[in-house]
């Protein structure tokens, strides 16, 4: 057998309830819920209860989904699941910092509050949009952006997907030029343009915030949204990036299969990554952990 990838969502597939099943079947994935709670006092209400409008915000939905996303991962190693290596797109890549213990749990919790507060708030101050491209190569959607002004993939998720960030002036005309070079596009109800240049100051504020956080030594490997290679050199420096950069999605998952990885179990929030890995290579395994139930099912799998 092949090694095992545990890989974290991230924002975009938040629901009210995320996280109670799995907190109510497993210590160590409360523990965590409890944590959350310690730092940021209400947490857990906000994922169990949440109303949809609340947990869209994005000063809501990092702090929740990293919650959902860790206690999955906790649930499975309690359940005896070990993973070789991970990976997390956009703010699952934090909880993939904890999980590898290059931060303490509470350490990547406060560090992910800070950031969907600043993300929010580049947001709001340099507001854009955001689309998914489908169909067409990333090559040829790389093309189109580079007709627009303040256009930028964004998201490499796939062979077939790319999403885009784009000014909310362009967005509409983005989109239709899409439409006519055989592509589709969809603009996504997101509340800024993430991992692009629109984040800048966002990316600026957490190394600010990081000159006092300590990152130690990964006791297990973690591949970098930014480089889509495991962690090495100025860990800060890519915790940085990856705000304003693209995520490499693709380029993770095929290094990953490259590297031995035959098994991918997306934890916590959805089943957006599961779906991702199998068009990017359908040959591998792919599972999603959110409940007690989805976890039987892959100890019985592997």
């Amino acid at each position: 057998m092949g090694k095992i990838a545990f890989v974290f969502s991230g924002q975009g597939a938040q629901y009210s309830g995320m996280g109670k099943a799995v907190s109510e079947a497993y210590p160590s994935a409360k523990a965590v819920f409890d944590m959350a709670d310690s730092v940021r006092g209400g947490t857990s209400g906000q994922c169990f209860e949440g109303t949809a409008e609340e947990l869209c915000q994005t000063v809501n939905t990092q702090p929740c989904v990293f919650t959902a996303d860790l206690a999955a991962a906790y649930a499975l190693k309690e359940a005896g699941i070990i993973p070789d290596c991970v990976a997390g797109f956009s703010l699952g890549e934090i909880a993939a910092l904890a999980f590898s213990g290059m931060l303490t749990d509470e350490e990547a919790f406060k560090l992910v509050c800070r950031r969907g507060e600043l993300m929010d708030k580049a947001a709001k101050e340099n507001p854009g949009a955001m689309a998914a491209v489908m169909k067409i190569t990333p090559e040829k959607t790389e093309e189109i952006c580079a007709r627009f002004d303040k256009t930028y993939p964004v998201n490499y998720n796939s062979p077939a997907q790319t999403v885009v960030a784009t000014t909310s002036e362009n967005a509409e005309a983005f989109c239709e030029a899409v439409k006519e070079a055989g592509g589709r596009a969809k603009l996504l109800a997101v509340s800024g343009a993430f991992h692009s240049p629109f984040m800048a100051d966002a990316a600026d504020g957490l190394a600010e915030y990081m000159k006092d956080v300590e990152f130690s030594e990964p006791k297990i490997q973690i591949y970098s949204d930014v480089t889509a290679k495991p962690y090495e050199g100025d860990y800060k420096a890519l915790v940085r990036a990856q705000v304003e950069s693209p995520v490499k999605w693709q380029t993770i998952v095929e290094n990953m299969i490259a590297d031995g990885v035959d098994t991918f179990i997306e934890v916590g929030v959805g089943k957006t990554l599961t779906g991702l890995i199998k068009r990017i290579n359908g040959d591998v395994k792919a599972f999603k952990a959110e409940t007690p139930e989805d976890i039987e099912i892959i100890k019985t799998e592997i």
